[in-house]
């Protein structure tokens, strides 16, 4: 699946537990053009909507050849983007101007993982 649905963003508020969340956005990209589909969103969603939902990107990465993992789960990119709240990253995925850019999203990808991550209490163990 590529792309959420509303049912998928009212279990995300029905389970928020307040506070920022961390989207880990696990990317497999299209071979005849992904990659370069996926920087044309990126560059869509502009400063305008970044600032308007506060989002920031925490990390940005190629992905390797994985060291555990079952066949077929290398990812090409990783993907770590802060939001103030859940309902900050639903207000964004709903926006008219989000939706508008976001077919570039769903046509540069062939797989995808998008989970929301909250800080473990006590931190790492």
């Amino acid at each position: 699946m590529i792309e959420m649905d509303e049912r998928a963003l009212d279990v995300l508020l029905a389970e928020d537990p307040g506070g920022p969340v961390v989207m880990l956005n696990l990317l497999r990209f299209r071979p005849d053009g992904g990659r370069e589909s996926y920087q044309r969103y990126t560059e869509a969603l502009g400063q305008e909507i970044h600032a308007r939902y506060g989002l920031r990107v925490e990390y940005l990465g190629d992905g390797g050849r994985a060291l555990v993992a079952e066949d077929g789960q290398a990812w090409d990119a990783v993907l770590l983007v802060r939001y103030p709240s859940r309902q900050a990253f639903a207000d964004m995925a709903r926006d008219p101007d989000y939706r508008a850019v976001a077919h570039l999203r769903s046509e540069a990808l062939v797989e995808s993982v998008l989970q929301p991550t909250v800080p473990l209490q006590g931190g790492v163990a």
